[in-house]
């Protein structure tokens, strides 16, 4: 049971990687087109798949959480709104 774990585990890990290319918009895809990564993770076993994540994937934007939010105000204290009227 546990030797057909890891090759159940990789062939998962190498369709879910293959799926994820293949659902990637081609302009976030870095170092080579879509179409070569998708042969890189076909032909070249476990080693495809973690190279397209190490350096095909397309980098995960910060969402800004280091940024101050900005604080709302009332309508009476807004410059925007002020200068409206």
């Amino acid at each position: 049971m546990v030797r057909f774990l890891l090759p159940l585990l990789l062939v998962g890990f190498s369709i879910y990687t293959l799926v994820d290319c293949a659902r990637t918009d081609e302009t976030q895809i870095r170092n080579l087109p879509k179409w070569a990564w998708i042969l890189i993770i076909i032909l070249i076993g476990t080693l495809g798949p973690i190279g397209y994540w190490v350096a095909g994937r397309p980098k995960i934007a910060r969402t800004g959480r280091n940024q101050p939010k900005r604080r709302i105000l009332p309508p009476d204290d807004d410059p925007e709104f002020l200068g409206k009227l």
